[in-house]
């Protein structure tokens, strides 16, 4: 199945949880926390302008890496893949 978000949306890969610490602790599924990072994979055509209708381009790109809010997005699953639908404002920043 394919999947493209329309308008402002992006759709994201969450990065895997880690699975165990820094210091080599191995974490259950009960205390693993969501990552807040993750790949851009495709873009809406961007913002429609409420004064004069016209699209204004994303910022960021597909295949950026970025960091999110704890609670953006909606979860999707797409081919048993889960995903998040967020639009640009939920993005806090691009990792480089």
């Amino acid at each position: 199945m394919k999947f493209r978000p329309l308008g402002d949306k992006i759709l994201v890969k969450r990065e895997e949880a880690a699975s165990k610490t820094d210091s080599g602790i191995f974490l259950p599924e009960s205390s693993k926390e969501k990552p807040k990072q993750g790949k851009i994979i495709a873009l809406g055509d961007g913002h429609r302008s409420k004064d004069n209708g016209k699209v204004t381009p994303f910022t960021v790109k597909k295949g950026d890496t970025v960091i999110f809010t704890s609670y953006s997005g909606t979860e999707i699953k797409i081919e048993g893949e889960t995903l998040l639908i967020m639009t640009e404002e939920d993005i806090l920043g691009v990792v480089d």
